[in-house]
């Protein structure tokens, strides 16, 4: 593939991660915090979510064939943990302050499994197995690097949309990213399931 790697598996994750996507649910989850907090948490999420996907890069196939993981399973995982953090969001439990823990926030659900997600850590183990010279390796690189800039400066600057919005319209932004974080959840389980089933059916 030579340098023009950088091209397809940037614009895969970019489509996989959503980072404008990422805005409704990171400000909801950020929510009860000060500007300070949520800066903080956009950089803890990043770097999760890039340290994350250049592990898996790296041994990514060798750690789930070690333990035997498959995606269906990682992929139902990830959708029974972002269904928690949607059912918290839709009764408003995100919102107390006192149950917020901004390391938690930032760490789970935002660095993983939203951004570094199922999706993501696949599409990068394939186009390694893809690669077939260092010049690949760096085009990948440097995509996933350049991904996870965009990444934080979009959640950096969309507090712009917290002066914009105040309080009751993040309110009802917070339940709206909760309706749809719940879907997003439900997906991977069934995607999940159904992968389950296609491998039952074809023994």
């Amino acid at each position: 593939m030579g340098p023009e790697a950088f091209l397809p598996i940037f614009v895969t994750l970019f489509v996989i991660i959503d980072p404008p996507g990422i805005v409704p649910i990171y400000l909801a989850l950020t929510s009860a915090m000060d500007k300070k907090q949520r800066n903080r948490a956009a950089l803890q999420a990043t770097a999760l979510s890039l340290g994350m996907i250049a592990l898996f890069a790296l041994v990514g196939q060798q750690i789930m064939n070690y333990l035997g993981i498959e995606l269906a399973a990682l992929q139902g995982a990830g959708g029974l943990l972002l269904l928690l953090v949607a059912l918290q969001l839709l009764t408003g439990q995100a919102d107390d302050p006192e149950k917020t823990n901004t390391s938690n926030i930032a760490l789970v659900p935002l660095g993983t499994p939203l951004l570094a997600g199922p999706g993501a850590i696949v599409a990068v183990i394939l186009y390694v197995n893809q690669a077939s010279g260092a010049m690949d390796y760096l085009g990948i690189g440097i995509a996933i690097v350049a991904l996870h800039l965009i990444i934080f400066l979009v959640m950096r600057f969309s507090g712009i949309l917290v002066k914009v919005l105040r309080k009751g319209g993040i309110e009802v932004l917070t339940r709206i990213s909760g309706m749809l974080l719940a879907g997003i959840a439900v997906q991977l389980v069934a995607e999940a399931v159904m992968q389950y089933a296609d491998q039952f059916v074809n023994r």
